[in-house]
C-alpha cells in the first residue's frame, strides 16, 4: 500500500504511554506497535503449529489490541481518505484475525502479516522530514 509521506506521517495522533508520559518520537512509537503486532502474529502461527491453544489466543487478543491502538490513533482532519482507507484495513484485519482464532488459520495470519507488512513498509519509509508534520492535529 503506498502511502503519500507527508499526509501518512500525519495521519497518526500524537502517541502517549499509559502512563501519560509523551513520547519524543511518535512515527517510531507507531513502527514499534506494528513491530509488536507482527511478533504476536508470528507468535500465533507457531502456536497452531504446536497447538497451544491458549497461547494462541493470548497472542491473537494482543495483536488485535494492538491493532486497535494503530486504528484509534488516526487523525482522520489530515487526510479524510487515505485514514478512511486505514481504518476499514485495520478493521479487516481485526476480523481476520478473530477468525484465525476461532478457526486455528494460520493462512488467515500470514494474510493479516502480509497486509500490516505493507502498511509497516511504507510508514518507515517516509523520509525524516516529512516525519515532522505538526503533530497530527493536536493543539499546539
Amino acid at each position: 500500500m503506498a502511502l503519500g509521506y507527508s499526509r501518512g506521517a500525519g495521519a497518526y495522533q500524537q502517541v502517549r504511554t499509559g502512563g501519560g508520559i509523551e513520547a519524543a518520537d511518535a512515527h517510531g512509537l507507531i513502527t514499534l506497535l506494528m513491530d509488536g503486532a507482527l511478533e504476536r502474529i508470528r507468535l500465533a502461527v507457531a502456536c497452531i503449529a504446536t497447538g497451544n491453544i491458549a497461547a494462541r489466543g493470548e497472542a491473537i487478543s494482543k495483536a488485535i489490541e494492538i491493532i486497535g491502538g494503530l486504528q484509534g490513533g488516526l487523525n482522520h482532519d489530515v487526510d479524510p481518505s487515505l485514514t478512511e482507507r486505514l481504518d476499514a484495513l485495520y478493521d479487516y484485519m481485526a476480523r481476520r484475525l478473530l477468525q484465525a482464532n476461532l478457526h486455528a488459520d494460520a493462512a488467515a495470519l500470514d494474510e493479516v502479516a502480509g497486509l500490516l507488512g505493507q502498511i509497516r513498509d511504507s510508514w518507515v519509509a517516509i523520509p525524516a522530514e516529512a516525519r515532522q508534520v505538526p503533530a497530527a492535529g493536536v493543539g499546539a
